[in-house]
Order: C-alpha cells, then structure tokens, then sequence
C-alpha cells in the first residue's frame, strides 16, 4: 500500500464508520447499537483467544518439525489485526476483522503474498536443515567449554580484584 493512502484511510474509515453509527442507530436504537458494538469486541477478544492459541500450537509443531511456520505466522499477524479491528468501536471495521477470522479468508491473503516473501534464517536455525551444528562458515570459531577461559583485564575499572 502507497504511503500516501495511509492518511487518507485515515481520514475515510472513521467518517464511513460515523456513517454508519448514525444509520444503524437510527433504524435499531441507541441502546442495540451501543449493545452490538459491545457485543462484537466481547466476540472478537474471545475469538482472538481461541484462534490465538490454536495458531500458537500450529506455530510449535511446524517448528519442532524443522519447518519454517510461514504460512502459520501470517495467519497470526491477521488474526491479530482481526482482534484489534474487532475491539475498535464501528460495523465496518467489525466487519473487516470477523472476515479476517475466516480461514479460507486468511488463506486467500496468504496466497497473495505469499510470493513476496522471503524467509531468512539467523544462524542457529535453518529452514531445510533444523538447528545449526558447528560453525556457519570459515571465519567461525566453535570453542568447547573446557576451551574458552576468561582472563580479567587488571586495568579495568570494573575490576573487582582491583579495589
């Protein structure tokens, strides 16, 4: 998304959701919109919840498999924004966050992006290979315990032997 829709989605959502407070409000009532407002970010933290930790777990067996949880980690990031837009007051954006809790949904999004992305590993875990044994290239040293000793520099002045 161009930087320069982010204000103007800003300045369009609240006015199409105060739209649609006023439209609502006028045919249901005061009370049963405040209530279903309510009633939808009561909904969305539970969902949130429930879905939250079912991707968690998905998120562990992928990686105990030594896979890399691509897809699991998306569907994430969109359950959580679903959350956040399901406890933001309005029907619109209500609407967006529980199409996002949808799986088939989730996937459609993760179909698109998909191929824009690049998974890069941090040493220590590969994605084809599952943890790292030994060192990444030649510049690496892999010392052992009983190989490595620390000898404290006398002139620093966090010495504790010093004072």
């Amino acid at each position: 998304m161009p930087f320069s829709l982010i204000p103007l989605l800003l300045l369009i959502v609240p006015l199409a959701e105060i739209g649609a407070f006023v439209i609502i409000g006028r045919e249901i009532g005061v009370f049963w919109t405040l209530a279903m407002v309510f009633f939808t970010a009561v909904l969305g933290s539970i969902l949130l919840r429930v879905q939250g930790f079912g991707l968690m777990n998905k998120i562990q067996q992928e990686m105990g498999q030594g896979r890399v949880p691509g897809r699991e980690m998306i569907h994430g990031v969109m359950v959580m924004i679903a959350g956040v837009l399901l406890l933001t007051p309005g029907f619109i954006t209500d609407s967006i966050g529980f199409l996002l809790f949808v799986p088939a949904i989730r996937d459609a999004g993760w179909a698109l992006i998909k191929s824009r992305i690049s998974v890069a590993s941090m040493g220590g875990f590969s994605a084809q290979q599952g943890p790292q044994q030994g060192p990444q290239d030649s510049n690496t040293i892999d010392l052992d315990e009983e190989e490595y000793q620390r000898d404290p520099d006398p002139n620093s002045p966090w010495n504790k032997e010093k004072d």
